[in-house]
């Protein structure tokens, strides 16, 4: 097989359990959910006890799937995705981070 053309990756089958292919995220962009149910997506900043986020989202609501689905795929998800400005959390207000690709949402 030449280098033009690879294999796409698929998705594969053992013992009944199936696994995917890990999508590699290259850049800083990503879903950070904080306290009091605040969900926001952006790239990710973290500076002296704050993390800023720019091109920064704020995820309002999803549909009929559950929020490892919404990650994947946010049409499916029926996803609100509510562009707003840049945004300045405190470090402590974070409960988790999922890193998405670049271009995640927008």
């Amino acid at each position: 097989m030449s280098n033009s053309k690879q294999k796409e990756k698929t998705n594969m089958i053992i013992n009944g359990v199936e696994y995917a292919p890990v999508k590699k995220v290259s850049g800083t962009r990503a879903v950070v959910v904080v306290d009091r149910g605040w969900i926001f997506a952006g790239d990710v900043t973290r500076k002296d006890g704050r993390i800023y986020l720019s091109r920064a989202l704020h995820v309002f609501k999803w549909e009929s799937i559950g929020f490892a689905g919404m990650i994947e795929n946010t049409k499916k998800a029926n996803a609100d995705l509510r562009p707003i400005a840049d945004v300045d959390i405190p470090e402590g207000s974070e409960i988790f981070c999922v890193p998405v690709p670049d271009d995640w949402g927008l």
